[in-house]
């Protein structure tokens, strides 16, 4: 048992770092009601200022996968932590919209090390068969953090205004730095860096790479929409500060469940026998018409209704953001995962750049019904633009979890 707790350690401080990733992106979203009204902003520049966010997360994602592939993990993740950090803790000195974008943008390029570091650690660490459960794991804590804000900063604002949450949120990656410390100090981590090698490296002329990126970004457009949107809308809907505390955990628990239903279920696919295309056909299919269901939620009067419709709108969307990179980690070699990865949160994040724009002023004028039914319609998108993509490209070997004597004995085996 000791020796498996420590096999999955590494994986597990991932999940922690995701975690606290969407804590300190999550708090201006959960605070954005008390910060707007306090601050003379509305709800128009509260979509530019997390269009900033998304911009240099955009940015960020690619570069730190090229880093932490081609220079290891522990210095990467140590120096993107330090970075996002600082730029967390920065928010309570804001009051402007320039000043809040400006703190959202250095918050924007240093979590763009959050995923790649998550599937890059995943991979190193964990034998094939465990590793859509190892970046399900890693990328979970994603949907912890946006559950455990309302739960952690929402007294934390009560006793020292907005501005000590956004403090502390910066005390909370510093605590992390100090047990990266220990953790990286792993021989697995320690020999990571790689030699320049951009054999398998995912080119951007390859329609697979442009099927996997409309996938992932598409997909999980729901996610950014609900996690950002729903408390504007709650609060319209009569919620306060103090209620949207008490709710808002409620949507992202979805996204968790989602992650580790989906990663078990394409394992458990993998143990079967090989999983290729057709597989994956089969699954973006089913998650496109999933995500219709989220477009009636504004005509819904029953809040318990609108936080049920939420929380399977961010189950369905997990599903295709780990169905995409496991798509994605079958067609390229595996010591490029972290690029994978910053590709996939990168164009996500560049989709977010133009919706949220978008999605605050149909907010600002109270257009839920178009707001709501763009986002059901995205992963739909995300889907049929998939299927044309690798329509056009090259085949790719279907793969499964190695198996039998041979496969347990030298560590590929399906067993922890």
């Amino acid at each position: 048992m000791l020796r498996t707790a420590r096999w999955w350690l590494p994986t597990a401080a991932m999940t922690l770092l995701s975690l606290l990733s969407y804590v300190d992106r999550n708090a201006l979203a959960l605070l954005a009601p008390t910060v707007l009204r306090e601050a003379g902003l509305n709800a128009e520049q509260y979509g530019w200022m997390i269009s900033a966010f998304s911009a240099a997360y955009l940015v960020g994602n690619p570069v730190w996968g090229r880093v932490l592939d081609r220079y290891g993990v522990r210095a990467g993740l140590a120096l993107a932590v330090a970075v996002w950090t600082v730029a967390s803790a920065s928010h309570a000195l804001a009051t402007t919209a320039l000043s809040f974008a400006l703190a959202r943008a250095a918050l924007g390029f240093g979590e763009g090390a959050t995923f790649p570091g998550g599937l890059r650690t995943a991979t190193l660490t964990l034998r094939p068969a465990q590793r859509a459960r190892g970046i399900a794991l890693a990328y979970s804590g994603g949907s912890l953090g946006a559950i455990a804000t309302p739960i952690l900063v929402t007294p934390i604002a009560h006793r020292w205004g907005w501005h000590g949450a956004f403090v502390c949120t910066g005390l909370f990656g510093a605590s992390w730095l100090v047990l990266w410390a220990w953790v990286s100090r792993d021989p697995r981590l320690r020999s990571a860096s790689l030699p320049p090698d951009r054999a398998g490296l995912p080119r951007l002329r390859e329609p697979g790479v442009w099927a996997f990126m409309a996938a992932y970004a598409f997909g999980g457009l729901p996610l950014g929409f609900v996690m950002y949107g729903a408390p504007i809308h709650l609060g319209d809907l009569g919620y306060d500060q103090a209620a949207l505390g008490r709710v808002l955990w409620i949507p992202p628990l979805g996204w968790e469940v989602g992650y580790f239903f989906w990663g078990w279920s394409i394992d458990r696919a993998a143990l079967r026998g090989p999983v290729g295309e057709p597989f994956f056909r089969r699954l973006f299919s089913l998650l496109a018409v999933l995500a219709v269901p989220l477009a009636a939620t504004p005509f819904v009067r029953s809040r318990g209704a609108v936080l049920a419709l939420l929380f399977f709108a961010m189950f369905v969307s997990a599903g295709f953001v780990i169905a995409a990179l496991a798509e994605a980690t079958r067609r390229h070699a595996s010591q490029h995962g972290a690029f994978i990865a910053g590709l996939g949160a990168g164009s996500w994040s560049g989709l977010m750049v133009v919706a949220m724009p978008v999605f605050g002023r149909l907010f600002r004028h109270g257009s839920y019904g178009t707001a709501y039914a763009l986002a059901a319609a995205a992963p739909v998108v995300g889907w049929l633009a998939w299927r044309a993509l690798t329509a056009m490209a090259p085949p790719t070997s279907s793969f499964a979890a190695p198996s039998g004597p041979r496969a347990w004995r030298t560590g590929r085996g399906p067993r922890a």
